[in-house]
Formats: structure tokens, C-alpha cells, sequence
């Protein structure tokens, strides 16, 4: 599986940002889906996860109530919406997929730099 991560950028806190994530495969129903992000001086650390098959979302805390993770079948692609962005959420953003039942993730997509100012 080759992973495509794109939508980072600069905003300022308070805004919202979306991030995609196109999948090469289509047999993505076996897939957990992820973002993760790694913040300046901080060990990479996952913000949210969705089964592809049916949808269900994990959201780490800081992450609850402000991003959403979201699946496009159409697209094959995950999608990141992140509202009310605060300064502490600069990171660069990864999308990630592993098969369900693994515990690592296998596949990992190249890193989109998100940037919030206060």
C-alpha cells in the first residue's frame, strides 16, 4: 500500500485545516487507517484511527471535539478535518494503514508539515 498525504500548510490558530491521504490499493477493508504527527522535540504520536470497514473512529485526547477522521471510498483516500487549531498542534502530520489484527503500522506516507501561529 502506497500512501499520499497531502493539505498541510500555514494558519492561524483558531483555523481549521484539511488533510488527505490517497491509498494506491483498493482493497482497503481489512485496513486500519491513521494519522499520526510529530511535533518539534516530540516522539511521533497517533491523533486518530478509523476501520475502514465500517467507519468507527479513535481519537487521542487532544484531538476529541476539534479533528475529525473521516474515510472517501470513492477516493480511497482518509481525510483529517481539524477546526479550532491551536499552536501546539504544529507537527508534521503522517498517514499510516496496517491491517487489522497487526500491531505495528506497515505502511506509512510522507509527512505534510502543518504550521499554526498564534
Amino acid at each position: 500500500v502506497q500512501l499520499q498525504a497531502s493539505g498541510g500548510g500555514l494558519v492561524q490558530a483558531g483555523g481549521s485545516l484539511r488533510l488527505s491521504c490517497a491509498a494506491s490499493t483498493r482493497t482497503l477493508s481489512r485496513y486500519i487507517m491513521a494519522w499520526f504527527r510529530q511535533r518539534p522535540g516530540k516522539e511521533r504520536e497517533v491523533v486518530a484511527t478509523i476501520l475502514w470497514s465500517n467507519g468507527r473512529a479513535y481519537y487521542a485526547d487532544s484531538a476529541k471535539g476539534r479533528f475529525t477522521i473521516s474515510r472517501d471510498k470513492a477516493k480511497n483516500a482518509v481525510n483529517l478535518q481539524m477546526n479550532s487549531l491551536k499552536p501546539e498542534d504544529t507537527a508534521v502530520y503522517f498517514c499510516a494503514a496496517k491491517l487489522y489484527g497487526d500491531v505495528a503500522y506497515s505502511y506509512w506516507g510522507q509527512g505534510t508539515l502543518v504550521t499554526v501561529s498564534s
